[in-house]
């Protein structure tokens, strides 16, 4: 039993590795997951597993994976949602030009953040913050990456940005979302949060969902005091199949 891995060219090209993605690992398709990146010369397998199913984690534990973050994922209805404050940041849907300044605050915003790029110390941490640049800068042109990027602008400068994803009729997903390091602290993120709760809700979704690293406790209390509620959590792990240059270095 396995469950079908997917290649990641977009990885496989940053960190110079074939690296493939896989979801909802278990104890049972453990072996033929990774009897398939055997098959296809993965040298790096991104794993997630249900945080409750602790068979599956201390299955891939035993066979080398290491644990890297744990990613929480909180929820509500777009029904009832809270208003705006005055003096709030404006919020606008993206126009031409705004993915360089979405770049740039991904950049200062989520340098050193603590997700499992940033926690495997064989991945270089420039790359890992350029990922979230890079995430960003795609998502302000290329619908097959958002379907939607929302701005926040103080003094009529471009200070914070959500990106959503449509995933079903009903359901909208906040995908990635920053603020420019000065810019913290003003309500800017409350006031992007309640305008795509808006922008949901003018959509025909009914239900918003959200997911950051459980260490990201700023975020989730700003989530928490807008209604929504911790729905579940995964793992993350990552699996080399090459030995680290360092351990080759000792033994030769």
């Amino acid at each position: 039993m396995s469950i079908a891995i997917k290649l990641s060219k977009l990885d496989t090209d940053r960190w110079g590795v074939v690296t493939a993605k896989v979801s909802g690992v278990t104890a049972e398709s453990l072996p033929g997951t990774i009897d398939l990146c055997r098959e296809d010369a993965v040298e790096l397998l991104i794993a997630r597993c249900p945080a409750e199913d602790l068979a599956a984690a201390q299955a891939m534990e035993r066979e080398g994976f290491q644990l890297m973050d744990t990613l929480v994922y909180y929820a509500r209805s777009v029904a009832a949602v809270p208003p705006m404050e005055e003096g709030q940041a404006a919020v606008r849907t993206i126009a031409p030009g705004d993915a360089s300044p979405v770049r740039a605050i991904a950049a200062a915003a989520f340098s050193g953040y603590g997700g499992h790029y940033h926690a495997d110390p064989r991945l270089d941490d420039e790359q890992c913050d350029e990922v979230y640049a890079d995430w960003a800068e795609r998502s302000c042109v290329s619908k097959d990456v958002a379907d939607e990027v929302l701005v926040a602008e103080l003094d009529g400068q471009i200070v914070g940005f959500v990106t959503m994803r449509f995933n079903s009729d009903d359901e909208a997903e906040v995908v990635l979302n920053g603020v420019a390091p000065p810019a913290q602290g003003r309500g800017v993120y409350r006031s992007l949060m309640i305008r795509a709760m808006d922008l949901c809700a003018s959509r025909g979704r009914t239900r918003i969902v959200i997911s950051t690293q459980l260490t990201n406790v700023v975020v989730q209390k700003v989530w928490t005091r807008l209604g929504f509620e911790l729905t579940s959590a995964y793992y993350t792990f990552h699996k080399w199949f090459t030995p680290s240059p360092a351990l080759v270095g000792d033994i030769e």
